[in-house]
Formats: structure tokens, sequence, C-alpha cells
């Protein structure tokens, strides 16, 4: 698979990072842990050696899952964790309450403060039965404390070895620029925002700032949790505990616009190249310019494999702009859509990032 260096990191990455949020079963209605660990196993054979986790994703539960998975493989493969949401104290920004893998309610809070982060790390070690940590992230903005706390306690993990590169996730450009001189010689490696097809406000300020101060990005939910595979029609139904329920990309009426724009433009594009409506989202996705990598889910090996022919496939510019132009037309009820800003960012070709 095609590596690309993360920012100034000088971590290489493949195009296609395995997103293990699923994996940890919270909000994704469980998970299996042997066909998880299996699917971790798959990637790194096959190239895409490098896993997007986080302590909240199941409340520790992806964190061990991908430990146990990594035994043996640990050289082969980079680990990004993050650090900033918690569980077990109220100290901090309150965030959301939720409900738990065992069914125990839960109060979660933004909490990026130098003790907290520290733990956080030493507590993902344990997890992860390793002794570093590749990429560590701050997965939200804790209004509480001061972003430059914050990175300087990450820094002095930097230094003493235990994390080797440093990014944020989720932030605005005004608390990346913050970010990225709080860190000083240390580079900000990256940022990781939400895009897709159908959630491109990322092209309006934070893909053209990490573009102009050589910052990686990961984007996550390339595939808008598998709308965009063309799988989710508008009978399916979701439980309770899978938060696809009630996004709103994921009303039946939405769903339904979708899979029309999906098979009217993307299906002959996919069709030619022998590919599925997923591998062509991701390609279209990771060709986009300041895009580093794609953070794309799985939970068993075939996923992986389909996943990774995405990050190969590669689009014609006619191909790249069909599809921007078909979804730019699309309007989905309850959201907006991007104005003239994202238009003009896809016209920057010229500084594509590959």
């Amino acid at each position: 698979m095609q590596h690309r260096e993360l920012g100034r990191s000088g971590l290489q990455v493949p195009t296609v990072v395995l997103g293990a949020w699923a994996i940890g079963g919270w909000q994704w209605g469980g998970s299996d842990d042997a066909q998880a660990e299996r699917a971790l196993q798959a990637a790194i054979d096959c190239g895409m050696d490098a896993i997007d986790t986080a302590p909240v994703y199941g409340f520790g539960h992806s964190e061990q899952v991908v430990g146990r998975a990594i035994a043996g493989r640990r050289d082969r493969v980079q680990i990004f964790t993050k650090v900033g949401f918690n569980w077990t104290d109220t100290r901090g920004e309150f965030a959301f309450e939720t409900i738990g893998n065992a069914g125990q309610p839960l109060r979660v809070y933004r909490n990026s403060r130098p003790w907290a982060v520290v733990r956080e790390v030493e507590d993902s070690l344990k997890r992860l039965k390793t002794d570093r940590i590749d990429l560590i992230q701050v997965h939200r903005r804790d209004a509480t404390t001061r972003i430059a706390d914050t990175m300087q306690a990450l820094a002095n993990l930097h230094r003493a070895g235990k994390v080797r590169a440093i990014g944020v996730s989720n932030f605005d450009a005004a608390m990346l620029q913050e970010a990225k001189q709080a860190l000083g010689d240390i580079p900000l490696a990256s940022e990781q925002p939400k895009y897709s097809l159908v959630a491109r406000e990322a092209e309006r300020a934070i893909l053209p700032w990490c573009i102009r101060n050589q910052v990686g990005t990961l984007v996550y939910s390339p595939l808008e949790q598998g709308l965009l595979t063309g799988k989710v029609t508008p009978e399916r139904s979701f439980p309770a505990n899978d938060a696809r329920h009630k996004r709103p990309t994921f009303t039946p009426e939405n769903r339904r616009r979708v899979l029309e724009v999906l098979e009217r433009t993307v299906q002959p594009i996919a069709d030619r190249h022998s590919a599925t409506l997923g591998q062509v989202a991701i390609a279209w996705t990771i060709a986009q310019p300041g895009v580093t990598c794609a953070i794309v889910g799985a939970r068993n090996p075939e996923q992986v494999l389909e996943n990774v022919r995405g990050g190969e496939l590669a689009l014609s510019a006619a191909e790249l702009a069909g599809i921007r132009s078909a979804f730019e037309a699309l309007k989905l009820e309850g959201l907006a859509r991007p104005g003239l800003l994202s238009r003009i960012f896809s016209r920057l070709t010229s500084i594509r990032r590959r």
C-alpha cells in the first residue's frame, strides 16, 4: 500500500489506516473480539500498518483488543491513540452521558490537564502492551485547560520516548495554530477531522491550514459509517445501541438520496475499475488536497481487504471531478451544504499532497 509522510513527523503512514472504534463495541451494537483480532492482523499482514484507536472506544476495550492482536507484530505496525476523554473522574469539562458495553451508565468528561494526559498515556501503554505510542492525539479540546499546558505535557512524553509524534483531533484552525506554537521545535504531526463526500466542512479552513503549515491529516468517517458503501438501504433499521439510528445522514430519506447519487454517478466509475462503491469513496477521499490518509473501520478480514483496494485505486481527474460535482449538488435534509469556499478548495489540485 502507498505510504505518505504525516506532516513533518517522520512517520510514514499508509493511505488507509485501520480505524478501531467499531471493534470497541461502543455505539456500534457490540463487536466480535475474535473477528476483530483477525481483522487487525490481516491489516498488518497486507501493508495497512497503522491502527487508530482511543481509550473511549469501548472504554478501554478497543485498546485491549488491539494490544492482543499486535502481539508478535508490534515492530510491523504503528499505533495511534488519543487522550482527553475520561469516564472515571469528574474533573474537566462535561462532555456527554452514555451507556457502557456492560450496560452501565457513564458520564464522560473532557480532561486534557497535564496530569490527566500523562495518566492516560500510561494506561494506554498497559492496555496496548507496548512501550511506545507512535502518534498520540488530543481527542477533543477541553475548554477548562490551556492548549499550551496539554501540549507541554505531551512534549515531555515525546522527549521521554513514550510517544513518537503528537497530533490533535477535531480542532479548529485557531486551536491548531495554538497547538503548533506551543510545541515549539516538536512538529505538530497531524489533525484528525471528519471528512467525506457528504461531510466536507474541513475544506473551509482545516485542510487549507494544514496544507500551509505542513501538518498531516488523518480524516475520519470517509465512508460516513457505511453510508457511502451503498449497502445501507432506506429500509434498514439500527438498534438503540448503534449511534447511527439518530444521525441526520441516516434518515431513510437521506439514505435514499445518497443511494441515488451513488447509483447514478459512482457506480459506473466503480464498474470501470472493477471496484466497489466503498472503494471508490475511499479513493476519492485520499486524492483530495491536504488529505494524508483516511481512517476506515473494519470488523473482519474481508472488510480489511476491501478497504486496502480502495487505498490502491487511482481515479482520473475527470472521475474525481465528476464525483465531487454530483455530491455538491446533493442536498440532505437537516444538513448544510458546503458553500463557495468548498468549491474554491476543490480547484486547488495543483497543491494536492501525494
